[in-house]
């Protein structure tokens, strides 16, 4: 039976606005993780916490669940699909009990878009991908009716298709703003952490080639033209931090982590990088420069804005379970809930 963690303090993690000026709070002591029980053998790839009491997650075999009592217990409210599908649902971003958005990843008609308005009871099929040569690996919404969802190169550039109506409708948005991807450059379908938007902006982080880089839309431009640094998610916009690695290699961890101060221009390897491959990260709201790391090997958290890391909860009991949480969004202990990286719901 597989088992959902959380962190039991009274803060939450988001991608929300913080002011320079905002005073550094004491160090933290060192979080812990406590199990949740799920009642299913599934692996999960995708989270949405979107207050203190409800969130949803999704996996493999079509699984999406939902909690509304703070993860005591979880509801299996997947799409009603054929016994013999095997869809990877792989990003999930909700906005209520109700609504929520889901995607399932993989080559051609895979790769499917589905929603709900009524909590799991139905869904409606609103997209599926035409094109053999597209692989969608994540979606993203900057409010309950703007998002985009981002595919693997097809023909030189990362393709995107979005939505102005919560997800009811897609089309493919132009690339002729999109600079173009590097030989063997691709998107990471593991976690549904590969697009963000923050602050009127929108972020793709690309992954597969020896430096994994960070494309950002120009601003307020609804994503039609873009720019590329090397290597992210982000504070407000001029912070943001980015975790990655090597997944075949676990435990290394040189050159995992990086931040930037000026809005993704440049980055900066960390002084003290996590403690192995990191599938996922978040900001901890109120607390100028912290945010968690996660991944198949252990947790880790920063203060300083992703300058140094330091890890927690590096347990042989998280290792054999094969956890990989891959992005905590929300701790569900907050007494003022939470948002996905996206500043608005």
């Amino acid at each position: 039976m597989k088992t959902l963690l959380v962190l039991p303090l009274a803060l939450a993690l988001a991608a929300t606005t913080a002011s320079e000026s905002s005073p550094l709070l004491p160090t933290p002591s060192p979080p812990t993780w406590t199990l949740l029980p799920t009642n299913t053998h599934q692996q999960f790839r995708g989270l949405s916490a979107i207050s203190a009491t409800t969130a949803w997650a999704a996996g493999t075999n079509t699984t999406v669940l939902r909690t509304t009592d703070s993860g005591a217990t979880w509801t299996s409210v997947g799409p009603a699909l054929p016994p013999n599908s095997t869809l990877e649902f792989r990003d999930i971003e909700a906005f209520s009990a109700l609504r929520a958005v889901v995607l399932s990843i993989g080559e051609g008609a895979a790769s499917r878009i589905y929603t709900t308005d009524d909590g799991g009871v139905s869904w409606s099929n609103t997209f599926t991908n035409p094109d053999a040569a597209a692989f969608y690996d994540c979606l993203a919404f900057n409010g309950p009716l703007r998002g985009m969802a981002v595919s693997d190169p097809v023909g030189g550039k990362f393709r995107l298709i979005e939505t102005r109506d919560g997800g009811a409708s897609w089309d493919v948005v132009p690339s002729d703003g999109m600079p173009a991807a590097l030989p063997g450059e691709f998107g990471f379908a593991a976690s549904g952490t590969c697009l963000a938007t923050q602050a009127g902006r929108w972020y793709l982080a690309s992954g597969g080639v020896g430096s994994s880089r960070v494309f950002r839309s120009a601003d307020d431009d609804d994503g039609l033209r873009w720019d590329v640094a090397e290597s992210g998610i982000f504070r407000d916009r001029r912070h943001g931090i980015a975790v990655g690695g090597d997944y075949t290699v676990p435990n290394a961890r040189v050159n995992v982590s990086s931040w930037t101060a000026d809005g993704g221009e440049t980055w900066v390897l960390s002084r003290e990088f996590p403690g192995g491959y990191r599938s996922g990260s978040a900001w901890v709201p109120g607390r100028c420069g912290t945010a968690v790391a996660v991944g198949p090997t252990g947790s880790d958290f920063t203060v300083d804005g992703g300058r140094t890391w330091r890890g927690f909860d590096v347990s042989k009991a998280l290792q054999e379970l094969q956890l990989v949480w891959v992005f905590m969004q929300c701790l569900f202990t907050s007494s003022t809930g939470c948002l996905s990286p996206s500043p608005a719901r």
